[in-house]
């Protein structure tokens, strides 16, 4: 079972942890989004990271570790 958590606070964790990844502590999400017709379990994305100064093959090895991780913890709460 998953804690939910609305947009903002998703997005707060992910781009906490996302940050916490080697090479990637100046990248940023700007948001994370609901996916459509998914209501239980991962049902949510990251659309979009802001490289800063971070190289795109560090922050994309850490985008896929954060939302597996995040995504076993957290869901997307709807209708916020």
């Amino acid at each position: 079972m998953t804690t939910g958590k609305t947009t903002a606070e998703l997005t707060e964790l992910a781009e906490e942890a996302l940050r916490s990844q080697p090479g990637c502590e100046t990248a940023s999400v700007p948001a994370v989004r609901g996916l459509p017709n998914i209501r239980e379990g991962r049902n949510w994305e990251i659309p979009n990271v802001v490289l800063g100064d971070s190289l795109i093959s560090d922050v994309d090895r850490a985008v896929i570790t954060v939302h597996r991780r995040l995504g076993r913890k957290y869901h997307l709460v709807r209708n916020q």
